[in-house]
């Protein structure tokens, strides 16, 4: 697993307002090579039943330290509860189904793209695709699903020696950055 770092850029309840300045940022961003890898914490059969619906092939992982199995072992999901059912490389097209799907559950859409584009009044080049993406964590507060909230986050992904290219995002697309940048897994 490797990491990039993130800054969130919008907290809000609304996650149609959540969808539309990804749509901004993705607007902004070279998407000639787009994919989402989509992830969800799922703690009940019910949720699982619904999310493994629309994510057949997704893998899955327990989630606590006293869990044990996963999809690369062959166990059943419905033993192991919590999981963290993840889909790598899905296409844009899954990113309103899966969502629907996930309901109340803490789930992350995270859209992958070729680049960032020049930034030169931040005094940066073309941002290539390593550390070029934007998450959307829904009903949680963070990009690691441990922290369950009624809002959702949109984050901007930037290279570390590159953090000033996310406050240089949000601003084109009319917000700032919240909090400090952060590592974020992959």
């Amino acid at each position: 697993m490797s990491n990039s770092y993130a800054q969130a850029v919008l907290r809000t309840t609304d996650i149609a307002e959540a969808l539309r300045v990804v749509g901004q940022l993705l607007d902004l961003a070279d998407t000639g090579e787009l994919e989402a890898d989509l992830e969800a914490l799922v703690s009940t059969a019910g949720e699982l039943e619904r999310l493994t619906g629309v994510m057949p092939d997704a893998d899955w992982y327990p989630r606590g330290a006293d869990r044990h199995g996963s999809s690369c072992e062959g166990d059943s999901p419905s033993d192991c509860l919590p999981v963290l059912l993840s889909r790598w490389c899905a296409a844009p097209e899954a990113v309103e189904v899966f969502l629907a799907a996930a309901g109340e559950v803490p789930a992350l859409v995270r859209w992958d793209f070729s680049g960032w584009p020049e930034a030169p009044d931040a005094g940066l080049g073309y941002g290539g695709g390593r550390g070029a993406y934007v998450t959307l964590c829904v009903n949680a507060r963070d990009l690691h699903l441990e922290e369950p909230s009624t809002d959702h986050t949109v984050y901007v992904h930037v290279k570390q020696v590159e953090a000033r290219r996310a406050a240089w995002l949000a601003a084109r697309v009319g917000l700032r950055v919240i909090g400090e940048l952060q590592m974020a897994p992959l």
